[in-house]
């Protein structure tokens, strides 16, 4: 992947700070399984198990804890 999407994990709000968190577990999932094709079928397992949307929740909740040490929200 040569794009360079992730230039910083410095924020301005603590709302940016919680829609990169989303933006770096889409982008695990999209590097983990690059088919688009996959990802469209799996998401209609997913999206019906409220087990599954939970574990999405907690790993959007790592990233905002990484994003929210990196920018020193918490002094």
């Amino acid at each position: 992947m040569s794009e360079n999407w992730l230039p910083s994990l410095k924020t301005d709000t603590a709302q940016a700070g919680f829609e990169l968190a989303v933006k770096l577990s889409r982008m695990a999932v999209k590097i983990t399984q690059p088919s688009d094709e996959v990802r469209t079928r799996l998401r209609a397992a997913y999206e019906q198990d409220s087990e599954q949307l939970i574990a999405t929740s907690h790993v959007v909740a790592v990233h905002f804890q990484t994003i929210a040490a990196a920018n020193n929200w918490w002094r």
